[in-house]
């Protein structure tokens, strides 16, 4: 009686996943014949003459964009830019850009590569390339730039309002993940990990042995403002300090075959050694893997400020005509249980934002020596700094490139012959408030979009008129508090434009040969690192 009732009960259920997928076949079936008869009728009848071709894009953006912000999908030409971007190798000119609204601006140009020799400078707006003029130009003009090794190019670009030109010789660009690595004070090993591409953990590793042999007894992992990368970096980078079979992270997803677990496959290069990782509102994906894990088995003090929360996984699948879609498969988590996703993409708030977790919210999770940590998005650091958190003003200034184009204008206007002279005063800090005010610089609160939705929402009830001037002093006090911000956070901002001057007098190297001697985050790290009994007792040892 009871294998007759098993048998029903597994009849129903094999039965009702049928019918499910047969139901949701037909559904897509039928989407997809309603939206193709819908494609052809307006290509056909429309008033006026359409683009097929940017009509499918348009479609396409609008569908995913109620999903998460990284299920993409990708041209061919954008195909190739990923592999490139993990291989770290490729053809070019040396310099990281901006393209938007058909410009194309200079933000860095990498030390001895082509853009440099050129003469190119950050803030350089390229007008020409070739006989092409970018404004002219449909598709993405970044892609003028890429060519055969060896290959000469004739550039117009503008600088300071005046034209000029160059011509630069493309060159095979081999892009490090370890940019930089020295011994601080004798004993402690630096290293800066800036991405995970193919060769992050051959080329931390070979930094760590480097510094070991110079005399290294501790190491500081730079991985700030590290936006991640591929997973398998990931966990052999966390290998180099944990044992061979250490879980690092898993995934969790509704569709079973993308639960999966990862693990440590190698024999580690030091197990012993007293680490320090810094993290900060940039470090994402790869980063907080290898952060969440380090901190998860105690191996490791990470310093700085709470991670993005970058924790939803990729995968691309190929399409058609070489293009992919980049599609969001499953979420990961620490060894611990954490999941790392800050944001809620599926539960967003009445004006359509993906909602953060509360604080109040967070859950309790252990360490393996029974530290107490929480989730709620991202890494929180074990050491909290506070120059190293994102206020809502400094992502708005970054944001509006408003701290880029003040270093731009500042760069032309002062001369330093090296590190050892620079400064940035509370002058300097002034003249930036100036500059913010005379370039018309603003930004909208979270506070003031919902008072803006209620003062909306109120025309239905017929209390506009009633509210209008509280309304009108409720924002004017926030005005007040926001300008106040620049004052009250003036550490935090200009140690930012600090960073990016440096960049343009004195490339990256002389960036981190700077932040050496003039960071904080770095003075935590090395601080802790020199008081053993603190580094144990932080990790419960």
């Amino acid at each position: 009686m009871k294998k007759r009732i098993l048998i029903s009960a597994t009849a129903v259920v094999i039965l009702f996943t049928t019918v499910s997928f047969k139901s949701d076949f037909f559904e897509i079936a039928k989407q997809i014949e309603i939206f193709t008869t819908l494609f052809k009728e307006l290509n056909m009848n429309y008033v006026d003459e359409v683009n097929p071709g940017q009509l499918m894009d348009s479609a396409i953006e609008g569908m995913l964009a109620d999903l998460d912000p990284y299920t993409k999908y990708w041209t061919e030409q954008e195909v190739e830019d990923a592999r490139i971007s993990n291989s770290g190798e490729y053809t070019g000119i040396g310099a990281s850009v901006l393209t938007r609204n058909k410009t194309i601006t200079i933000l860095e140009a990498y030390k001895d590569y082509p853009a440099d020799k050129a003469g190119l400078q950050a803030g350089d707006e390229l007008v020409k390339i070739g006989d092409i003029n970018i404004a002219d130009f449909e598709e993405d003009a970044g892609d003028l730039l890429q060519g055969a090794p060896g290959t000469s190019i004739p550039i117009t670009y503008k600088r300071q309002g005046k034209l000029q030109t160059t011509s630069l010789k493309r060159e095979e660009i081999d892009i490090k993940a370890v940019p930089f690595y020295t011994l601080i004070d004798g004993s402690i090993g630096y290293v800066v990990l800036s991405k995970f591409n193919k060769k992050a953990s051959s080329e931390t590793k070979a930094a760590v042995e480097d510094l070991k042999a110079q005399g290294a007894t501790s190491i500081i992992l730079d991985l700030r403002g590290n936006p991640g990368g591929l997973l398998t970096e990931a966990i052999n980078v966390s290998n180099l300090f944990l044992p061979k079979g250490k879980l690092i992270t898993n995934t969790k997803s509704v569709i079973e075959k993308y639960n999966q677990e990862y693990y440590t496959r190698n024999e580690p290069f030091d197990t012993e050694i007293p680490v320090a990782v810094l993290i900060n509102g940039r470090s994402a994906s790869a980063s907080e893997i290898v952060s969440g894990s380090l901190q998860d088995y105690d191996r490791a003090v990470i310093i700085g400020a709470r991670s993005f929360g970058k924790g939803l996984v990729q995968r691309p699948k190929e399409l058609t005509y070489g293009t992919q879609l980049k599609i969001t498969i499953s979420r990961y988590y620490t060894p611990s249980g954490r999941c790392i996703q800050a944001l809620d993409y599926w539960n967003r708030d009445e004006q359509g934002n993906a909602v953060r977790t509360n604080a109040a919210d967070y859950n309790e999770f252990e360490t393996s020596t029974g530290r107490k940590v929480y989730d709620g998005g991202g890494i929180l650091p074990d050491i909290q700094v506070e120059s190293a958190e994102m206020s809502a003003i400094t992502e708005a200034l970054l944001r509006d490139q408003a701290i880029f184009d003040f270093a731009t204008d500042y760069f032309y206007k002062h001369d330093y012959e090296s590190l050892d002279n620079f400064k940035f005063t509370n002058a300097d800090y002034t003249d930036f408030k100036k500059f913010l005010d005379a370039q018309g610089f603003e930004y909208q609160t979270q506070t003031e979009k919902e008072l803006e939705e209620v003062f909306l929402d109120a025309s239905k009830d017929n209390l506009q008129d009633a509210i209008s001037s509280d309304y009108a002093n409720l924002m004017r006090t926030i005005d007040n508090a926001k300008e106040a911000q620049l004052n009250t956070r003036e550490r935090e901002i200009s140690k930012l434009i600090i960073d990016e001057l440096i960049k343009r007098y004195f490339y990256r190297e002389g960036l981190y040969e700077y932040q050496i001697t003039h960071n904080e985050e770095l003075e935590e790290a090395k601080k802790i690192l020199k008081d053993a009994p603190k580094y144990r007792k932080i990790l419960n040892r």
